[in-house]
């Protein structure tokens, strides 16, 4: 049983260390792009085909499924990707996670890069799914990058910055980045001492928990976290075997991933 997960950097952690706990015996296969990233500032066509370029170099090592752990490659490269892969290996997008947040009402936060905020994708998301939730598209540039560096000072001011243009009184919060899940306590602190009293927590909204568990319901693969922890770690960088980078190891996904990698 083979995962694979692409994003250009390490915005993939969270969706690979979900599915690491759902399934300890899986083999995983990080599917990064080094020469390319970062994708965001790229054109619709571009980014598409350093996606394809990234999945098809996952597909020669023959996984299950590929998780596109990228919201951006997601909205882009989705339907190449399927065309080119599907039925074969089963394709995974990333979509944020509006729908469960806002099922509630109340006020809603959603998180996500410049080019994504107040996008016709974001904004579709907000019109088919926030029905009843005072929605508020919150832009956090620099973040995806801070996070990618495995940069906390530039982490710290970048959420900051997001968390001044977050509602005090807001209920949820939809990460609509990858990598911001790498980060979520940083968020979570910065966003609890704007909280007014009497409030409740924000709760929380990302996705790698919701693909992890989609990847194995395609595969026909059922949830076992007791299994016995035999899973393996490959990486490719643009292609080419290597090791997990650096900055991963920043972050207590990329040490879960590592420490399991030098078990075996």
């Amino acid at each position: 049983m083979k995962i694979a997960l692409m994003d250009s950097g390490i915005g993939l952690l969270p969706a690979a260390a979900a599915v690491r706990r759902l399934r300890p015996d899986a083999d995983l296969l990080l599917s990064n792009d080094p020469d390319g990233m970062p994708w965001g500032p790229r054109t619709p066509e571009d980014l598409t085909g350093r996606a394809l370029a990234v999945a098809l170099a996952a597909a020669e090592h023959d996984p299950s499924a590929l998780i596109v752990a990228c919201n951006t490659a997601t909205v882009h490269a989705l339907p190449a990707l399927r065309a080119v892969l599907e039925p074969h290996i089963a394709v995974i997008g990333t979509v944020p996670a509006v729908k469960p947040a806002s099922a509630d009402g109340g006020k809603v936060a959603i998180w996500a890069t410049p080019a994504t905020t107040g996008s016709t994708y974001q904004r579709g998301l907000i019109r088919d799914f926030a029905d009843g939730a005072e929605v508020t598209e919150v832009p956090c540039p620099g973040l995806a990058d801070a996070v990618e560096h495995a940069d906390p000072e530039a982490v710290d001011r970048a959420v900051a910055a997001a968390a001044a243009l977050t509602p005090r009184d807001v209920r949820a919060v939809v990460l609509g980045c990858t990598h911001y899940e790498l980060v979520e306590g940083r968020i979570l602190a910065a966003l609890a001492a704007r909280r007014r009293d009497g409030l409740p927590p924000v709760v929380f909204h990302g996705s790698a928990d919701a693909v992890a568990a989609q990847a194995l319901r395609r595969v026909g693969i059922e949830a076992a976290p007791d299994a016995a922890p035999t899973g393996t770690l490959s990486v490719l960088l643009s292609g080419r075997p290597g090791p997990l980078p650096a900055t991963a190891l920043g972050y207590a996904e990329g040490r879960l991933l590592a420490a399991e990698t030098a078990a075996h």
